[in-house]
C-alpha cells in the first residue's frame, strides 16, 4: 500500500516534469469518446498516472476489508483505512480539476499536497498494523518533552519545506505543460524560501541529536535519528545539484522521490519516540497501585496509634509546652547569684 502511494506521487511528478499534464484533455476517460490514450509518449505517461490511481483504490479497499474483519477489531485501523479510501477519491477529482482548469498552478499544488497527505496516512497505517495489539495500551515517550517538542516542530519545517517545494516547481520550467500557468514569483526568491527552510530544519535536527545523546536517549531512537539525518543530507546534496546543474526533469523527479523517503523516515522516526507495547503504561498504572496501598497502610496505622491511646510527638507543642531542660550541675540562675529567688537582691 505505501509503495503504492509512493508510485503514485512519483509517476504524477513524471506528468508533470514530462509537460503530459495535458496528455490526456478529458477525465476519466483519455478522450470524450474513448477511454484509453493513443499510442503517444505523453497520453500514455497521464494515463499510465491514472492506472496507478486506479491501482491505489483497489488496494485502498482491501486494506478496508482485512481491517474490518480482524479480532478483535482496530478502531483506528478502520479509520485510518477508510481515511485512505476517501482521500484517493478526493485526489482524483482534484486531479480532475487540474485538467479542466488546464493545469492551474495553485489546484497542482493542492493536488501534490492531498498525495503527501495519502502518505501520511499510509504510513501511519503501516505502522500501527505492523505491531502487535494491546488493548488499553498508551504510547508512553522514551524521551523527554523537550526532545517531543523539537521533533513536532521539525515535522511542521518539513511540511513547509515540501510545501515550498512544490510552490519552487510551478515557479520554474516544470509545470506540465507548454502553455501552462506559472506562479509569478521569481524561481530564484521561491529556491531561497525553500532552501532556508531545509537548512533550518537540518540544523534544528542536529540540534536534536545532540539533546538525544545529552540526556541517553534509548540507542535504538539515537540509530534512528542518524538515519534521518543521513537521509536528509542526501536529498539536499540532490536538491542543490539540481538548481546548479539547472533542473534536468529526471533529477527533479528523484528530489521528489526523495521527499517521499524523507517524509517516510521522519514519521518513522517520530513514532519510534513512543513505547507502544503497552509495557510503560503497565508499569506506570502498577506503581501508582503501589502508592495507593502505602497511603492507605500509612493511614491504617495512623488509625491504629489513635484507637490504642498513643502519644502523639506533636501533642507537647500543640499545648504550649516544651520539653523540660536539664540545668548542669553547678550552674546557677541569675535569681540564684543574687540570693533572694523572688526579687533577686542580696540578703
Amino acid at each position: 500500500m505505501l509503495a503504492l502511494v509512493v508510485l503514485n506521487i512519483v509517476t504524477g511528478a513524471a506528468v508533470r516534469l514530462s509537460d503530459s499534464g495535458l496528455g490526456c484533455p478529458d477525465w476519466p476517460s483519455c478522450y470524450r469518446h474513448r477511454l484509453t490514450p493513443a499510442l503517444s509518449l505523453h497520453p500514455a505517461i497521464e494515463f499510465g498516472n491514472r492506472l496507478v490511481v486506479v491501482a491505489l483504490v483497489l488496494a485502498a479497499l482491501t486494506c478496508v476489508v482485512l481491517v474490518a474483519r480482524t479480532s478483535p477489531l482496530r478502531r483506528d485501523l478502520v479509520w485510518l483505512s477508510g481515511g485512505l479510501v476517501a482521500g484517493i477519491i478526493g485526489e482524483a477529482l482534484v486531479g480532475a480539476i487540474v485538467v479542466y482548469s488546464k493545469l492551474n498552478p495553485y489546484v497542482v499544488m493542492v493536488h501534490f499536497c492531498i498525495g503527501i497527505a495519502l502518505l501520511t496516512v499510509a504510513t501511519i497505517l503501516a505502522l500501527r498494523a505492523g505491531r502487535p495489539f494491546t488493548p488499553g495500551a498508551r504510547a508512553v515517550p522514551k524521551v523527554r518533552k523537550t526532545e517531543l517538542r523539537i521533533a513536532r516542530t521539525m515535522l511542521a519545517l518539513l511540511a513547509l519545506a515540501i510545501v515550498a517545494g512544490t510552490a519552487t516547481t510551478g515557479a520554474g520550467p516544470h509545470a506540465g505543460g507548454a502553455n501552462a500557468k506559472r506562479i509569478p514569483v521569481r524561481l530564484e526568491n521561491m529556491v531561497r524560501v525553500h532552501s532556508g527552510l531545509v537548512l533550518l530544519l537540518i540544523a534544528l535536527t542536529l540540534v536534536l541529536v545532540y539533546s538525544l545523546y545529552r540526556s541517553r536517549a534509548p540507542e535504538v531512537v539515537q540509530e534512528r535519528v542518524r538515519i534521518l539525518v543521513a537521509s536528509m543530507i542526501a536529498q539536499g546534496f540532490i536538491g542543490y545539484t539540481q538548481f546548479f546543474s539547472h533542473l534536468p526533469p529526471l533529477l527533479v523527479g528523484v528530489h521528489v522521490f526523495g521527499a517521499t523517503v524523507v517524509w517516510i523516515v521522519t514519521l518513522w522516526f517520530y513514532d519510534g519516540l513512543y513505547d507502544h507495547s503497552g509495557r510503560g503504561a503497565l508499569r506506570s498504572s502498577s506503581r501508582d497501585a503501589h502508592e495507593s496501598v502505602d497511603a492507605r497502610g500509612a493511614r491504617d496505622a495512623a488509625g491504629a496509634r489513635d484507637a490504642a491511646g498513643a502519644p502523639d510527638a506533636a501533642e507537647p507543642f500543640r499545648r504550649g509546652a516544651g520539653p523540660r531542660q536539664r540545668i548542669p550541675t553547678g550552674v546557677g540562675t541569675a535569681a540564684d547569684n543574687t540570693g533572694d529567688p523572688d526579687t533577686g537582691r542580696r540578703d
